[in-house]
């Protein structure tokens, strides 16, 4: 069970921008680190795809605390029309570690925003005492750089009319529908009105296009094997067990195989694999609770 600190969304300020978040305590004194979730980025996404797995770590006993922040960008923190990088989503979290949670978080990371995290690390080290990655992304697209000039030229065609017309495309229904089932989920039943009506709310905003579109971009896909490298936390990494890739690039490559690159890259990391494809969180909750069980307790 938990208690919410306030039914009302709480801010801070950074850079000028208002930011959104919430906070979590167990029903009963927190203990061990508390959890900094990291949201992806995507069609109407922000840290409401933290609710299932919220509910589900305080149901099966866990006493941690949970910070559930909005990425600048997403949800109900502001949503200026700027290109998003790894590097400036690390640099809001640093100040939110820093200035509202005040001690050291266990990393709790989805998808394609590893390299926030792993950005992140590079800024404040001590305040990292380990990183969950679920369904971290095709090792391929995160070992060799991307030039600048084409994600650059991805921005400014997203950025155009093109982009916007695009989006009010992405947020209907049937295609959120259809990208779910074929990119994300392994099972089309998982798909439902909650992951759906969720998705709209969330991209009713049309503002809300500009992360997407940096996302989309690729300003996260870079080298960082040598980042990856230094990282002396504790790392657990879970994979859906049919995890594909969102991009062209990695298509082919099979959730051993992706398990096996980072569990030979980062120098403390132990993995598993769970049933579902690519946002366990939501899509086998229970599981992905399960699986960090023990690593919780740090």
């Amino acid at each position: 069970m938990l208690t919410q600190d306030t039914t009302q969304t709480q801010y801070y300020t950074w850079q000028n921008y208002r930011c959104a978040y919430e906070v979590y305590n167990p029903t009963n004194t927190p203990s061990g680190a508390p959890l900094l979730l990291v949201h992806p980025i995507g069609v109407g996404l922000s840290r409401q795809f933290w609710q299932r797995f919220i509910r589900e770590f305080y149901n099966q006993g866990h006493q941690n605390q949970i910070y559930n922040p909005d990425l600048i960008g997403c949800g109900d923190s502001d949503m200026p029309a700027i290109p998003s990088t790894p590097e400036f989503e690390a640099q809001q979290l640093q100040f939110f570690i820093q200035n509202i949670i005040q001690k050291p978080v266990i990393l709790v990371v989805q998808g394609a925003l590893f390299p926030v995290a792993v950005e992140l690390y590079q800024k404040v080290p001590d305040l990292i005492a380990g990183m969950v990655l679920s369904g971290p992304p095709t090792w391929s697209l995160i070992s060799k750089d991307r030039p600048k000039w084409r994600q650059n030229l991805a921005w400014s065609i997203f950025s155009s009319l093109f982009g916007n017309l695009f989006y009010r495309y992405a947020r209907t229904e049937k295609f959120l529908r259809n990208f779910s089932t074929k990119r994300l989920f392994a099972s089309s039943d998982k798909v439902d009105s909650e992951w759906l009506n969720t998705l709209q709310k969330g991209a009713s905003n049309m503002a809300s296009r500009y992360a997407v579109f940096s996302f989309l971009a690729g300003f996260w896909r870079q080298d960082y094997r040598s980042k990856v490298a230094v990282i002396q936390k504790p790392v657990l990494a879970v994979m859906g067990e049919v995890a594909s890739s969102i991009a062209k690039e990695g298509e082919q490559e099979k959730a051993n195989e992706r398990l096996a690159e980072y569990l030979a890259c980062l120098p403390q990391a132990q993995g598993i694999k769970i049933p579902g494809r690519n946002v366990l969180p939501y899509e086998s909750t229970a599981e992905f609770v399960k699986a960090m069980s023990s690593f919780v307790k740090l």
